[in-house]
């Protein structure tokens, strides 16, 4: 049990290292025409349908956010974190597509374990993410779609997640 928190634990440094860690962007004229792009909010807090969950989402310089997405059930938790990449659709004012990667971590209950056939009651996992962000014309309302796969190493799992998200902007 000690080697499996180890691991965890250093997963989870490595993960949130990596989101942290020097930019690094494939020099091209489209990115250099990107660190021109700033974003219509530079923060927003909401929820996320399918599953239902909590996401934070905070923007950095040269198009990129960080997001924190936290599930929450009667059998556990789980929380991910995602580095994305913001690049607008020119021909609809406030629209942007973006992709990214990160990782997650959840603790889900004994009785979870049994009903999912798992081998643990850790997750912790890789996941990615592609989708749409809309920012609302003045309102302090942002809308997003995407969909987010996710691998769990623990557990040897793949999940299709994503949805609908609803924030409330700052600037």
């Amino acid at each position: 049990m000690k080697i499996k928190v180890f691991f965890t634990a250093l997963f989870c440094t490595l993960i949130v290292q990596s989101i942290f860690s020097q930019d690094f962007t494939v020099d091209t004229i489209v990115n250099r025409k990107l660190h021109l792009y700033a974003s219509p909010y530079t923060k927003a807090i909401g929820v996320k349908m399918y599953p239902g969950a909590i996401s934070y989402k905070q923007f950095r310089p040269n198009n990129k956010a960080i997001e924190a997405i936290g599930y929450l059930t009667l059998d556990g938790f789980s929380l991910s974190v995602l580095k994305e990449f913001y690049t607008p659709i020119e021909d609809v004012d406030q629209l942007t597509w973006y992709y990214g990667y990160g990782g997650h971590m959840g603790i889900w209950s004994e009785e979870w374990k049994k009903t999912n056939a798992g081998t643990s009651n850790i997750a912790v996992g890789f996941d990615g993410i592609i989708g749409l962000d809309y920012k609302v014309k003045n309102a302090p309302i942002n809308l997003s779609i995407d969909w987010q796969p996710s691998f769990s190493i623990i557990q040897s799992y793949f999940k299709n997640q994503g949805g609908i998200g609803i924030r409330y902007t700052f600037n």
